[in-house]
């Protein structure tokens, strides 16, 4: 055997023998396992948690967490209670032979209950204009702002909602698709879909003030406010908060129900710390706690669109549900949909 040969077996042998549990990967020697091997959990919901110890190793502690906050353990048994529901990760550090690893299991944290059902009352009736592919709907001063889609028919206007008389309107450039649009702070704020751009207004004179590029978010959907931060939608699961001094994103939500992570969340409006936002091509709108994202209910508008005029060109893709705003002194909330010629004025009761 020559001295290569000798040296290459004993750098070989070296790095094995030297290789303590140290130095495999933590995944190799533990792996948390859930009762019944749950993959969704229900908020508050309390399920048993161990450690598979794959190696043997003399475990000396276990600590638990999720999104940093340390979950005490009763009787094998945690209690999952979160600001925020979604998709989380459960954090394991394990202290064993001196030193410490973690290992992680994803699940999804889903709300505590089913989202009650609501139906609707109509109060009035307003024309809406035919050509308005509408996207985005918003109240301010009893002055009705709407944004709309396609690309060669995207405006902004302001119009009186109830003879539908337009007083301004800005007409976007056909490169790009509207989407929704939200007013704080005397400027209006308006999303394009695809383009990763949205566009900031002055209240009045429809100036445009300003661009604004997506941080994380996937796409333009929907925006409002509290009137402090702005929610936007991006057609995910997500609804993402944003802050209207920089304009970049600082978090976001994830909107889910009692049993999965919902991901339709389209036009949005803001009202009493809840979200109402119109579920994408379907004649219903969801209540979301905006803090949580929980579902908290869903509002049932089956039988609005047998009111409007059906043309000949009429197709349940295009023509559907979309506008939903909220008017404060009124204390009622206003819905149309894409190419309607009307808009519902209803209030909104528990089934």
């Amino acid at each position: 055997m020559n001295i290569f040969k000798i040296i290459c077996i004993i750098l070989i042998t070296s790095i094995f023998t030297s290789c303590g549990s140290g130095n495999q990967k933590a995944s190799s020697l533990f792996e948390i396992k859930l009762e019944n091997n749950l993959k969704q959990i229900n908020q508050n919901q309390e399920i048993g948690v161990s450690i598979n110890n794959k190696k043997e190793k003399q475990i000396e502690s276990v600590e638990y967490s999720i999104d940093n906050t340390t979950l005490p353990v009763n009787n094998g048994k945690i209690k999952v209670n979160l600001p925020t529901l979604g998709h989380k990760v459960l954090t394991a550090k394990i202290t064993f032979d001196g030193e410490t690893v973690e290992i992680n299991k994803n699940f999804k944290l889903l709300s505590e209950k089913a989202p009650e059902i609501y139906t609707y009352k109509i109060i009035n009736e307003f024309p809406h204009d035919t050509k308005a592919y509408t996207q985005g709907l918003e109240f301010y001063n009893d002055t009705l702002y709407e944004s709309t889609g396609k690309k060669g028919q995207s405006f902004l206007r302001k119009l009186n909602f109830k003879t539908g008389k337009v007083y301004k309107q800005i007409d976007l450039d056909a490169a790009y698709f509207g989407e929704g649009i939200t007013i704080l702070n005397d400027k209006i704020y308006q999303l394009t879909w695809q383009s990763g751009l949205g566009f900031i207004y002055d209240l009045n004179t429809f100036k445009k003030l300003d661009n604004f590029q997506y941080g994380k978010s996937r796409e333009g959907w929907g925006l409002t406010n509290d009137g402090t931060k702005i929610f936007k939608s991006d057609g995910t699961e997500k609804i993402w908060f944003i802050n209207p001094n920089t304009m970049t994103e600082e978090g976001h939500i994830e909107t889910v129900t009692n049993s999965s992570i919902f991901n339709s969340a389209n036009e949005l409006e803001y009202v009493d710390s809840k979200i109402y936002a119109n579920v994408y091509q379907k004649p219903s709108v969801m209540i979301i706690d905006s803090k949580t994202g929980a579902i908290e209910g869903v509002i049932n508008f089956s039988g609005l669109s047998d009111k409007i005029t059906k043309t000949d060109n009429w197709d349940k893709v295009n023509y559907v549900l979309n506008g939903i705003a909220y008017h404060p002194e009124r204390k009622t909330f206003f819905v149309t949909g894409k190419f309607w010629d009307k808009m519902f004025e209803v209030q909104i009761q528990k089934k």
